[in-house]
């Protein structure tokens, strides 16, 4: 599984790829105002940041203006994926972006037919938001599974980005359905290293080892 970590804070970004296990980030519109930084620098910032894939979202509502946004995206990184909505003006969008090669990240999914349609405009992503599902009482994870075996069924290579990640479990259970990507705010990616167990070995080890009176350097 690759892990994508959803933020527009470049010091977070920079650090967790520091660690090698980052293998792309994903923006929205909500984190860049909440950073409180020019947009366009901020995207052309991360895109310098990390060798992967760097969802950039779109603005405008309307097929013509989202191409419009995503050719001035575009330019800031030849890394940079563009993010359009699950909507038909998005997928429309979709379509003309990726037959001219570039990699599209459809958001905002919620049913497994909308993942079917986004396959089929030629997303490189889908991003499903299993956090927000289950918030309203549907399962999150359900939806995962589904949208794993229409892909399945009919060898699409979209990749499964789960979104709305909100805790560890939401990561655990979406690698076991086979998911690609889960896409996690940075908090998340650093709470999956945490175990009370390996806090306690490492306490052990320290304490004996300072018996020994002896030092490795």
């Amino acid at each position: 599984m690759k892990f994508f970590v959803d933020t527009a804070d470049t010091t977070e970004i920079e650090a967790l790829a520091a660690t090698g296990l980052l293998d792309g980030v994903t923006t929205n519109p909500s984190l860049i105002a909440k950073s409180g930084k020019n947009f366009i620098q901020v995207i052309a910032a991360i895109a310098k940041l990390v060798d992967g894939p760097v969802s950039a979202e779109v603005i405008a509502s309307d097929t013509r203006g989202m191409l419009l946004e995503a050719e001035r995206l575009l330019g800031l990184g030849d890394n940079i994926t563009i993010k359009v909505p699950l909507t038909m003006d998005g997928l429309r969008a979709c379509k003309t972006l990726s037959d001219n090669g570039v990699m599209v990240n459809v958001t905002l999914c919620f049913s497994a037919t909308q993942a079917l349609l986004a396959a089929k405009a030629g997303a490189a992503f889908v991003s499903p938001f299993v956090g927000r599902h289950d918030d309203v009482g549907f399962d999150g994870m359900s939806l995962i599974a589904d949208i794993r075996t229409i892909y399945d069924n009919y060898a699409f290579d979209t990749e499964i980005l789960v979104a709305s990640v909100r805790h560890p479990v939401h990561v655990l259970q979406a690698a076991k359905i086979g998911a690609d990507v889960a896409t996690m705010p940075p908090a998340v990616i650093r709470a999956l290293a945490n175990h009370p167990l390996t806090d306690r070995g490492l306490d052990g080890f320290d304490a004996d080892w300072a018996k020994t009176g002896q030092s490795i350097l």
